[in-house]
Formats: structure tokens, sequence, C-alpha cells
């Protein structure tokens, strides 16, 4: 991949359907409609899909599990960009918004390029060693696996997956919310190290993906993991607050207790560079935004 440049519109091959117009969805449609892209989107709502047309971005509002996938991309996309969310749901729902809706994309539809949009925690390893797209991926989780399933059939058709780290952005960011509202808590001694990645920085490395469409799997984190401990005291200290009582290792998360140095080394190979290297950066302006 190298850095992505517009297209003019009408440029062959740059047509993209957006599959997910959620927190990145939406704003990735955004970009791509701005750079000249034949872009449409797909979303749950119809609210969400009004807001989004209100913009003059062509979306439609369907449900994908139980939707005619043929004739929701029937103007044949260059490029389909899987980046649907599970609604908090769980292996049920990874298996049919994920796996399921992927093997039909595949079956029964008309594209040139695959992107999915899976995520980092399908890394189990819990030492704070760093990793790379060749280490081992064995998630513990349910959902891990399927998640796993889905990248494995993506790349058996020479798609692109993208790792995420836990994103964060405008209006958005969990840790801080939990501070916010009292519910955070030091887990164990805080050394549980944090990945993340700004909704901006996300949407770009999508946008390279699609402009590039480089098959495998990319790490898509910013440049500096961190420990829990660490993060919350930077927050705190910028915030004038305490830090959060400590508590036990929450074991039974969602996507299991990991701790990791994710590393997005080949992505930044490729032409990537995020625009908020730390999550300091990020919260910054998060921070200001809040008043």
């Amino acid at each position: 991949m190298t850095k992505q440049t517009p297209s003019s519109p009408g440029a062959p091959g740059r047509s993209a359907l957006v599959i997910g117009c959620g927190f990145v969805g939406a704003q990735l449609l955004r970009n791509l409609s701005r750079s000249g892209w034949k872009a449409s989107g797909i979303t749950l709502s119809e609210s969400s899909a009004d807001a989004l047309r209100s913009e003059g971005l062509e979306v439609v509002a369907a449900d994908l599990r139980i939707s005619d996938l043929r004739a929701l991309t029937k103007n044949d996309p260059s490029v389909v960009v899987h980046c649907a969310s599970s609604g908090k749901g769980g292996a049920v729902a990874y298996r049919e918004t994920f796996l399921e809706v992927t093997t039909r994309l595949i079956q029964d539809t008309n594209f040139e390029h695959l992107i999915f949009t899976g995520s980092t925690s399908v890394y189990a390893q819990a030492d704070g060693s760093l990793v790379t797209e060749t280490d081992s991926a064995e998630p513990e989780r349910e959902t891990g696996k399927i998640l796993r399933e889905t990248e494995e059939l993506v790349l058996a058709h020479q798609g692109t997956v993208l790792r995420l780290a836990g994103i964060y952005g405008p209006g958005r960011c969990v840790p801080l919310e939990k501070l916010l509202s009292g519910e955070a808590v030091v887990e164990g001694d805080g050394e549980r190290i944090m990945n993340s990645i700004h909704r901006d920085d996300a949407v770009s490395a999508l946008y390279l993906a699609a402009a590039n469409r480089c098959p495998g799997i990319f790490n898509v984190a910013d440049n500096t993991p961190v420990t829990q401990l660490e993060w919350f005291r930077w927050v705190c200290t910028r915030l004038g607050r305490p830090l959060p009582p400590s508590a036990p290792r929450n074991l039974n998360r969602k996507r299991a207790w990991t701790s990791k140095r994710v590393s997005n080394a080949k992505l930044r190979s490729m032409g990537w560079s995020p625009v908020y290297p730390s999550f300091r950066e990020g919260l910054e302006e998060l921070i200001i935004e809040r008043g």
C-alpha cells in the first residue's frame, strides 16, 4: 500500500460499499465520498440512514442478517468494507453479523475486494509481549473464535483484514466515560497493557486498504501501547481527579483478559501514519470537547 490520494470522480475501480455506517463506517463513507469515490453505505436503523442522507450521502437502512445482499449490492461495488457492529451481542450476534454475512457476501454478490474490520482482541497473549501479524492469534472466547473464522474466510478470498485496537474518538471513549461516572477501577496492579486507536486513524487505515487492496492482515493501533495505570495517571492528572480504586482483574471480560503490545509496524511500512500517535493527543481533544 502507498499513502492514500484522492481520486477523480468516476475513476475506474473507485466504487465502494460500506457495510455498517456507525462510529467508524459513517466517517469512512464521508471520506470516500469527499474524495471522489462512488460510495454508498448500509446501516441498521432508518433514523441513522436519514441522518446520513441529510449530509448528501447515499445510505440505505437494512438488517444484513435477513436482507437480500444481492439487491443491496446491485451496483457491483469494486470494494466492500464490512465494518458492521455486533451491537454488543454475544456469540450468536457475532456469528450472524460477521461470519454469516461475510459468507453470503462472498457467495451471493459481485465485488473485486473485501475488507473486514476485526479486532486485536484475537491475540490472547497475556505476558505483555509485542505482537505482530505473524504471531499466534488463538482467542479463548467463542466471540474471538468467530472473528478468527471470519478472518480466515476473508483471507482465503484474497481480502484484507484490519485488526483494530480499542476505538475512541469524538464523543466516545469508554474508559473516560467510566472514570467520569465513577465506575472505573484499576485492575490488579494496573499493569495490563491497553492498545487504542483514534477513530480518524482507523478510518485512514480503512481508506488506505480500500485504495490499495493489499491482501493480508494489518494491525491498526497507535504507536504507544500503555499500561492501564499509566493511562489513568495521565488522565486523572489532566482532570484533577484521584485515581480510581483498585479491584481484582476482570477475568470475565467479553473478549477475555489479555495484556500485549500490538505492533503497527506493518501498516506504517505501507505509508500509514497515525495523526494521534498516542492516547494523550486524542484524549486531550476529547477533554477539551467536554469542556
